[in-house]
């Protein structure tokens, strides 16, 4: 795979998780002035799960305890951090430095704490994120050092 296509798959990777915490915010919007557990309730009923399990039980349980505050700072974090990703997506598409840069970074950032994650709670979902940002971090230096080698007129 080409440098360049690298790149744009990182960038595409961004964008879409950009996207899907956007749309998840505005969904947080949605629920304001609403009854959030009633929601989550026939969300669990709607996928089929049983409500007294575990899993299902503390998601209605939080849901329950869901405020309009605290769903607009929700929803004001998936903002942020949607800007974040696309931001950073914008860079990468357009092959600036600064998005490799900053895809380096933020990918950076996660690896201490999915190693932590994959410490506690060993599993195959905690290795391969640990395994995807590794990758990440490795190819965004490596696309660096390859643009440091190249003439200044070519960058």
């Amino acid at each position: 795979m080409h440098v360049a296509q690298g790149i744009r798959t990182v960038a595409a990777l961004e964008a879409a998780k950009g996207l899907v915490v956007l749309l998840a915010g505005f969904g947080l919007f949605a629920l304001l002035h609403r009854d959030v557990q009633q929601f989550a309730e026939e969300l669990v009923r709607h996928a089929h799960l049983n409500p007294a399990s575990h899993t299902p039980r503390v998601f209605i349980d939080y849901a329950g305890k869901l405020d309009d505050a605290r769903l607009r700072q929700l929803a004001a974090a998936a903002l942020a951090y949607s800007a974040v990703r696309l931001v950073e997506a914008y860079g990468l598409w357009f092959e600036r430095v600064w998005g490799e840069g900053f895809a380096a970074l933020s990918a950076a950032v996660y690896v201490p704490f999915e190693v932590r994650e994959l410490i506690h709670r060993p599993g195959l979902l905690s290795v391969c994120l640990l395994l995807v940002n590794l990758a990440i971090v490795l190819f965004m230096v490596y696309s660096l050092r390859q643009r440091m080698k190249l003439p200044k007129d070519l960058c």
